[in-house]
């Protein structure tokens, strides 16, 4: 058992571990992918310490109370603006499609930057800060470059951005405004990742591309973590997540592995739904034909821009979360977000990202065709704030 006065202080990170060829890497030295296979690698930690959760209790309402299973190791280099443990607010006035279905709102639009971003990116620039990096790139479609930008500023390193042309204005100014370097790149999202690896290897850049670096999943892992606490330690039943480079649902579900392996959760799982859209919805189309991998799919804009992924580089992971959980993938087009952000917000009160407002519309179709089950308890993640789009969306 370990004390308390260790709690206070210790991250229960171990090392680096490959999910496809089991290779351990050490993490006390900079890290991106497999030096073997190039797949993302998942952080491991002492998790049969009998620990019990009690250790919650009068912590702060942010992400790092969970920092025994965060990997920081010395707390001062803990880089915060207070971000995560957002409300799960219930669907109050929409009642008439969720019937007997009790269906609530995960909203992270209220995390510093507006969006869920800065979950992964307090995480990954604390542990950079902790390794002495000194600069940090990152491509983005919008929501993780501003909050780089930000966290970079307050951790004292260089941030450098690339940004597809065709991403709203606000997303731009946002990265001026804290400081960083905005690079904008006529083309998608895939294609300012090309360049930032061609720069960052000239340069001795450090990378925090979505899941190719290992510490983002560790921060949008707290989700997980929030949602089992808030729930009162029963999973929901189903939980729709809008899929773009997929790092908050891999890390949802490594939370909650995490968490039967503290005893802190039973065995039951959630199955989960990744909402895509109708412009780059290869992980839809790979999970129905049975594939392992998606094709590069990329139909151009669309208004949710932190869904136009043309390929995840984890696409298998993510594809074999929704089989192990027994899950589902749907595609939504524009005009269906767009309608579901408006009918939110005169309904409910809340203006959500496209993204977030995709999974009202998912929701329906799959409670529509009985894939939603009577009596489920359904979980939507809306991922940031709708006040960022208003220029795709009105």
């Amino acid at each position: 058992m370990i004390n308390h006065i260790e709690l206070e202080r210790a991250s229960f990170l171990t090392d680096l571990k490959c999910p496809e060829c089991g290779t351990t890497h050490n993490s006390a030295v900079v890290n991106t992918v497999c030096v073997n296979c190039a797949s993302t690698l998942f952080a491991q930690y002492n998790l049969h310490t009998g620990i019990s959760k009690d250790i919650l209790t009068g912590r702060p309402a942010t992400m790092w109370r969970y920092k025994e299973f965060l990997p920081v190791i010395d707390e001062k280099h803990i880089v915060t603006l207070g971000e995560g443990f957002t409300p799960i607010l219930p669907v109050k006035n929409l009642k008439k499609f969720t019937g007997d279905n009790e269906v609530f709102w995960k909203d992270e639009s209220g995390n510093p930057t507006g969006s869920f971003k800065a979950r992964g990116i307090s995480a990954a620039v604390s542990k950079a800060k902790e390794l002495g990096i000194q600069v940090i790139a990152t491509p983005t479609a919008g929501n993780a470059g501003g909050a780089l930008a930000a966290y970079a500023a307050s951790a004292g390193i260089q941030a450098i951005v690339y940004m597809p042309k065709q991403t709203p204005q606000v997303f731009k100014d946002e990265c001026h405004l804290y400081g960083a370097q905005l690079v904008e790149i006529d083309g998608n999202i895939s294609d300012c990742g090309k360049l930032v690896n061609e720069q960052a290897a000239l340069n001795n850049w450090f990378q925090v591309s979505t899941l190719k670096e290992p510490y983002r999943l560790e921060g949008k892992k707290t989700m997980g973590y929030e949602i089992a606490e808030q729930f009162n330690w029963q999973l929901p039943d189903v939980i729709f997540y809008p899929t773009g480079g997929g790092t908050g649902l891999i890390g949802i579900w490594k939370a909650f592995d995490e968490l039967e392996q503290l005893g802190w959760i039973d065995s039951k799982r959630p199955r989960m739904v990744a909402v895509q859209s109708a412009s780059c919805d290869g992980i839809v189309k790979a999970f129905h034909a049975g594939q392992t991998v998606s094709d590069f799919t990329d139909g151009g804009f669309t208004i949710a821009n932190g869904l136009r992924v043309p390929k995840p580089y984890a696409d298998k992971v993510i594809l074999k979360v929704l089989r192990q959980s027994n899950g589902n993938a749907i595609t939504i087009t524009d005009e269906e977000m767009s309608a579901a952000v408006k009918e939110i917000a005169k309904t409910e009160g809340l203006l959500f990202a496209p993204e977030g407002a995709a999974l009202w519309q998912a929701y329906k179709k799959l409670k529509a065709t009985q894939w939603v089950k009577s009596g489920e308890k359904v979980l939507l993640l809306n991922t940031g704030s709708g006040y960022k789009y208003l220029e795709n969306i009105i």
